[in-house]
């Protein structure tokens, strides 16, 4: 880019020109003449912008992923609550499957309702709604005096998170930039993790209180974010592309500017937008439209929804909620005796999960998706087998508490660095503008029907085959996995969401295994 020289003065002087930051031109005017004070001043200035955009999306980031937090700590919680909510309201085992595993599959019913919800009245004010209606819950739950109020607080907490965990990652994929988008849309998993640590920690800290009071407060505890995302909402701006669809180009192009570093840069990825989102000169899609391209794919959408669906689904499959949900039921089934011992071990497993958290999103844009996602599933696959070889052979021992303590916190953190945050990542990341908000919330119901079928069968599946047997199944399936990632999830470390659509276009793109197993030795090196 070339710098346009200053006009002379009457005295033949150079006039020092002004250094305009501009859409088409970086620099619009510098004379030969400017000083080095000048252009020390335009650079701390440049780099105080970079540095106030970075925070402000950090910002971002952090407040849209506060509903993880209530689902993380609800998590955690009922893994040590059910204990003492059985042993208070006298429920069945059956009931505790159901109870535990209920929120799961009825969040589809918030999935689905957020992708519409979303794209009619913005993704900022669905975060919203997913707060509100889970406090609902959480607060009937926490007052419930039987089974049956129990539910109907769970049922309204399911929904919440059913909205939450399709809203936060569409949203900060949205906001983000491409450099830093693989990190930042890992920050729901972070918070997730966080609740989980937090719900292991409150059950450890209240577990000494009577069985009748002690679950109430566990649960109840559960509420205070909420006070924090209703200060986050005067905070958080509206997505920009969601602000495009609805033709709102002025405020998308006041969005852009706090969230990129330079004017052009704002103009480049408004220009972007604006074509994905088909308002060059086409009309808006309906929902009906999109529903159909959804259930009736081209060979690009269904290759992305092989991709995003499936990863959602094999994230669940391999039994991760259950690992958390029952960690007490398999250290009981390795020998550890007492509820204070069993919680213990389950607030060892939630600070290993919330520790690799934050590994994998350090390298998740440095190393890459696919890498992070083969040391994964190959680890997941080699501590699923470990513990239930453990728990059928050297159960009740030492060395074989040792060995299931070590299993579990193994299988938390392979998950934790890879398959954990990658999967809303990739999921939020791959789909055009025009399907997003719908297909993601596709691939959350994928993931919370997964989910919810494991927690409500897998007591009756360990009585018929024992934890071992469940353990063993669970370790085939994350076998499966790793084929799956190797055939089926392209890289998309540090392409811009519309590049990343392109590379759907043709299937030796889509499964040209750009990144191959050989890879990991490079991730292995930066580790």
């Amino acid at each position: 880019m070339g710098l346009v020289g200053g006009e002379e003065n009457g005295n033949g002087e150079g006039m020092v020109g002004k250094i305009h930051m501009g859409s088409k031109n970086k620099y619009k005017r510098m004379d030969s003449d400017a000083t080095e004070e000048d252009l020390a001043l335009y650079s701390e200035g440049i780099t105080n912008k970079n540095h106030n955009t970075k925070k402000f999306v950090f910002l971002c980031a952090i407040f849209a992923s506060l509903n993880s937090v209530l689902l993380g700590y609800d998590v955690g919680v009922m893994s040590g609550a059910i204990l003492f909510i059985q042993e208070d309201l006298k429920i069945s085992e059956f009931q505790v499957e159901v109870l535990v595993g209920i929120l799961s599959i009825i969040s589809l019913l918030g999935s689905l309702a957020g992708g519409k919800t979303s794209d009619s009245i913005g993704r900022k004010w669905t975060i919203a709604i997913a707060a509100i209606v889970f406090q609902t819950g959480a607060a009937i739950m926490a007052l419930a005096p039987n089974f049956q109020v129990l539910m109907v607080g769970r049922l309204l907490a399911g929904i919440g998170i059913g909205f939450g965990v399709m809203i936060a990652p569409v949203y900060i994929v949205e906001i983000a930039p491409a450099i830093a988008r693989g990190s930042l849309t890992s920050f729901p998993e972070i918070f997730v993790n966080l609740g989980i640590l937090l719900g292991y920690v409150s059950n450890y800290a209240f577990s000494g209180l009577p069985a009748h009071i002690n679950w109430r407060i566990m649960l109840g505890v559960g509420i205070l974010p909420s006070v924090f995302l209703g200060f986050a909402l005067f905070v958080i701006p509206e997505s920009p592309r969601w602000l495009v669809m609805q033709n709102r180009i002025e405020e998308a192009r006041a969005v852009l500017l706090k969230t990129n570093e330079s004017e052009r840069e704002v103009e480049e990825r408004l220009a972007e937008i604006q074509v994905a989102a088909g308002m060059a000169n086409a009309e808006k899609y309906e929902a009906k439209a999109v529903w159909r391209e959804i259930l009736n794919p081209s060979p690009p959408v269904r290759r992305m929804l092989i991709t995003g669906c499936g990863i959602q689904c094999f994230q669940q499959m391999t039994g991760i909620d259950a690992t958390v949900y029952y960690s007490p039921t398999i250290f009981k089934d390795a020998g550890i005796k007492g509820n204070n011992q069993l919680l213990a071990a389950t607030v060892a497993v939630g600070f290993t999960k919330t520790l690799f958290i934050l590994v994998a999103t350090f390298l998740i844009d440095k190393v890459g998706r696919k890498p992070l996602l083969y040391v994964s599933t190959i680890g997941m696959t080699t501590c699923l087998l470990g513990l239930s070889l453990t728990l059928a052979f050297l159960g009740n021992g030492k060395i074989g508490i040792g060995l299931a303590i070590l299993a579990v916190c193994g299988n938390v953190a392979f998950f934790s660095i890879g398959i954990g945050p990658i999967c809303w990542v990739v999921s939020s990341e791959i789909f055009p503008l025009r399907l997003r908000a719908q297909a993601s919330a596709l691939g959350a119901v994928g993931s919370r029907v997964s989910s919810g079928a494991v927690a409500m069968s897998f007591l009756t599946v360990s009585h018929a085959i024992t934890v071992a047997g469940t353990f063993f199944v669970f370790a085939v399936i994350s076998a499966f996995s790793i084929a799956f990632v190797y055939k089926c999830v392209p890289e998309t470390k540090g392409k811009s969401l519309e590049q990343i659509e392109m590379v759907f276009q043709s299937e030796g793109e889509w499964n040209g295994h750009e990144v191959e197993m050989g890879d990991i030795e490079q991730l292995v090196q930066k580790e």
